[in-house]
């Protein structure tokens, strides 16, 4: 990563951090304040939120609980499902997450010396053709103690709502984030060059020939450490996150956290009279509402593959919102 990176309304993080420090005083961030203005573009919430710091949520706050992973992301009151989906996909990547959270050890509470922690975060988000850092304070909005944005399963975890904080602030207000593109947030995480493929124009559902060159394409994006997204385009008249009779929501963003090509053993060929499997692992940025149809977690195509090769999928038949 070049060394140049932009400073968003010129805020220096170690020197805003230190006079913190100095003054034994949390930090309060007059760019984007514990207030409706950065929640709202003009109508404020009938409901009161309240702003509150990790440390009035929970215990023993941390940025990350046993690591970054794609569970870590529940979408909240906002419809900024495609943020979520695209966070979930940048945390599979260790790389690309490293650069939008800099020097993640350094940001991290720290218990033995609790007075080094002054309520302040930095991340990183292509803008523009370059790299733009982004201070944010870590006053959260909440209602009845509890986050009402993007939050983590894990109660003490706050990396994605303070990712989510600073994505606001950078597009004005939380608000702004309400409705988007996964591929223009993977964008923004990233700095690369984002592709969306139309799967009826293509006619996938078809040729099987191009079904099997679209896997591919997948499977070598995968590898390589692209990030996929998927979602159902609304037809014109019919309305946004109404759900299929599968399970899927349509207008909505999933994550594609795996991509496999499971072989069968023989007992399977009989059964699906096909050697191989193409098997692509989504997640619902809820965290719930999954795929009801063939390969979902309870369905009668899992009973007859083998615990082994469950097992080197990584199957979990939990109502975790990720299905094959």
């Amino acid at each position: 990563m070049s060394s140049s990176v932009q400073l968003f309304r010129d805020q220096k993080y170690h020197e805003l951090k230190g006079q913190c420090i100095q003054q034994r005083r949390l930090f309060e961030d007059p760019e984007f304040p514990a207030s409706d203005e950065s929640l709202f573009y003009q109508s404020a919430s009938r409901r009161k939120v309240e702003w509150k710091r990790p440390k009035d949520l929970c215990e023993d706050p941390h940025l990350f609980v046993n690591g970054i992973s794609s569970h870590d992301l529940h979408q909240g009151t906002l419809g900024n499902c495609w943020f979520v989906a695209a966070c979930s996909c940048l945390a599979l990547r260790k790389n690309l997450w490293q650069q939008v959270i800099p020097d993640f050890n350094e940001q991290e509470w720290d218990p033995k010396n609790p007075e080094k922690y002054a309520g302040i975060f930095r991340f990183r988000f292509w803008c523009f053709g370059e790299w733009t850092e982004v201070v944010v304070d870590d006053l959260l909005p909440t209602m009845d103690g509890k986050l009402i944005y993007c939050h983590s399963n894990v109660k003490n975890e706050f990396w994605s709502a303070l990712l989510e904080k600073a994505y606001a602030k950078l597009a004005g207000s939380y608000e702004a984030l309400d409705g988007g593109s996964a591929a223009d947030a993977i964008v923004d995480f990233t700095g690369a060059v984002a592709e969306s493929i139309d799967l009826v124009q293509g006619k996938y559902g078809e040729i099987i020939s191009e079904q099997m060159k679209l896997f591919e394409d997948l499977l070598k994006v995968h590898k390589r450490g692209g990030l996929i997204s998927c979602y159902i385009a609304a037809s014109s008249g019919s309305t946004s996150e109404v759900e299929t009779e599968m399970g899927l929501v349509i207008g909505h963003a999933y994550s594609v956290t795996a991509i496999r090509k499971l072989r069968l053993g023989e007992r399977l060929i009989f059964s699906f009279k096909a050697e191989k499997l193409f098997m692509i692992r989504l997640r619902n940025p809820w965290g719930k509402r999954e795929w009801n149809g063939a390969w979902s977690d309870s369905s009668e195509e899992w009973k007859k593959v083998s615990s082994s090769e469950r097992k080197s999928l990584g199957l979990t038949l939990e109502n975790d919102g990720e299905f094959w």
